[in-house]
């Protein structure tokens, strides 16, 4: 197999050398590493910024909110101009927002805002990365259903990783000096821009692309035609991620602020979870293969687990063992929604417009990355039981949607 991405364009589908397929999954990892890395230093943060756990939580809840309205123009643009002329210059903003972070901590006395604006540019960078790897996923296995699904697995099994590794690595490069980790961005950042110029070669797309007023109003028509289940995995999407950040945001606080456990050892218990996470996704990915049956029965089952288990989070603060139980059920729940929610958007949706439907959903999921932090930070000293019994309300609510709009034989294939 070439260590290029190249089109067989007799037979009208792509083979993806190995090389190729690891410069795409090296894009959601460092964008998982640029976020999910600061969780388990955020009280470092607290103590050497002079800062509370809300304005922590605003270095996570900022990188997301500007991912989040800056996604859907991505998106747009990957598929008028490609998917690689908008992932390079959001992988060189991912780099420069690291340095500006670790700069402005090793330098200056107030770094607080600077650290905001370096994590807004991160969130430019990550808004044209991580959304568009999914819809060039389809454009390489276009026709091949079954090996985009595994693909995809890779992919969101990559991000999941980078979410295994974060807690470790963000521990052990802060216990070095407390901001090398924004550093550490933006040299993951480099390396993944290097994969991508060299191993990722996307051929010519030579069909016209509509103008932007066309290509909106097609927008608005897939929204009508396929919306009711459109709407659905964006809302899963959100669901997911509002709870895992939710639950890492809580775990790491509780474990150093009431079990005196910090550090690397810190790391390595948040890792557990995401671990199980991790695997969880590589296995749904392989299993799907297209077939929409299968994808409706894992979001079901996930998202029933998901409803049963989060209550239990906010009740457990005194049994470590326990909490961590509970997070890698979760854990498993999400890890096995995820490649799924991937594939059902990626599949069902054309190229032309795939990069931004895509995008909504990477919004979407964006919101729930911006919203669970700062939620967890406000109601945890009082409210945290009632916080998470209402995520497993939601979760039944988005449950009942999903039994009544994802439907396969109602969507595109």
């Amino acid at each position: 197999m070439s260590n290029k991405c190249f089109l067989r364009s007799n037979k009208m589908n792509k083979q993806v050398g190995l090389w190729c397929v690891i410069s795409m999954a090296s894009i959601p990892l460092v964008m998982t590493l640029g976020n999910s890395m600061l969780i388990p230093v955020l009280p470092i943060f607290e103590d050497k910024l002079n800062i509370s756990s809300f304005q922590s939580s605003m270095i996570i809840t900022s990188y997301s909110i500007a991912a989040i309205l800056l996604i859907p123009i991505a998106g747009y643009l990957s598929d008028r101009f490609g998917r690689k002329k908008v992932i390079i210059p959001s992988l060189i903003l991912t780099l420069i927002g690291g340095l500006i972070a670790g700069l402005a901590s090793s330098m200056t006395d107030s770094p607080y805002l600077w650290i905001i604006l370096g994590r807004i540019l991160q969130g430019f960078g990550a808004a044209g990365a991580a959304p568009i790897v999914l819809p060039l996923v389809g454009d390489l296995y276009k026709n091949d259903d079954e090996h985009a699904s595994s693909c995809l697995g890779i992919i969101e099994t990559s991000n999941t990783f980078g979410k295994v590794l974060s807690p470790i690595v963000g521990a052990a490069f802060a216990a070095i000096v407390w901001y090398i980790p924004f550093y550490a961005i933006s040299v993951f950042s480099l390396i993944s821009l290097i994969f991508v110029l060299f191993f990722i070669k996307v051929p010519r797309d030579q069909n016209p692309h509509d103008p932007l007023k066309i290509f909106l109003s097609k927008t608005k028509d897939i929204f009508k035609r396929e919306g009711n289940w459109l709407y659905v995995v964006f809302g899963i999407g959100a669901y997911t991620m509002l709870v895992l950040f939710g639950i890492l945001f809580y775990l790491s606080d509780i474990l150093e602020k009431s079990h005196d456990i910090e550090g690397v050892r810190k790391g390595i218990i948040l890792a557990i979870p995401l671990l199980v996470l991790c695997l969880a996704s590589l296995l749904a990915g392989k299993n799907i293969k297209g077939d929409l049956n299968v994808m409706r029965y894992l979001l079901v089952v996930g998202v029933g687990i998901l409803s049963l288990f989060v209550p239990f989070v906010g009740f457990l603060e005194d049994n470590v063992r326990m909490l961590l139980l509970i997070s890698s059920v979760v854990g498993l729940s999400i890890g096995a929604l995820l490649p799924t929610l991937d594939a059902m958007i990626t599949e069902n949706i054309e190229k032309d417009e795939r990069g931004t439907i895509t995008s909504f959903y990477s919004s979407a999921r964006f919101i729930g990355v911006a919203l669970g932090p700062p939620l967890i930070s406000i109601f945890m000293n009082e409210y945290v039981k009632v916080i998470y019994i209402l995520g497993g309300c939601l979760g039944v609510l988005i449950l009942i949607l999903t039994f009544i709009f994802i439907k396969p034989s109602q969507q595109s294939v």
